[in-house]
């Protein structure tokens, strides 16, 4: 007797099938199908925007590695000619040189005279 029952629902599942998805209940339900599609087209871009996004900030933190590492390059360098001995070697063509003696110290004789008063 279940079989007969089986045999007999499965005619009643199409027609249920069916009747859900009839001309009507499609027409009746468009505006919400429309919504669905502007949802999954929503979806859609963010996972490519959120890509491009990705790689751009990929794309930047290479070239601040890039800048980082020949900003460091140049400070060396910079330090490294900022040196006594490497500045002697660039100014002595010119004719410049180290001084041995210690500098002269000026005095102002005119400060050491007491002023007049009138």
């Amino acid at each position: 007797m279940s079989e007969k029952n089986d045999k007999k629902q499965m005619p009643n599942d199409k027609l249920e099938f069916k009747k859900i998805f009839n001309y009507a209940a499609i027409v009746k339900n468009i505006p919400f199908i429309f919504f669905l599609a502007l949802l999954a087209i929503l979806y859609i871009y963010n996972g490519h925007y959120a890509d491009k996004l990705t790689r751009k900030i990929s794309e930047g933190e290479k070239n601040v590695r890039e800048l980082e590492y020949e900003y460091k390059t140049l400070k060396s360098e910079v330090i490294f000619r900022s040196k006594a001995s490497e500045l002697l070697k660039v100014v002595e063509p010119i004719g410049l040189k180290e001084i041995k003696e210690p500098p002269m110290v000026l005095n102002d004789t005119l400060k050491s005279v007491p002023e007049k008063k009138q």
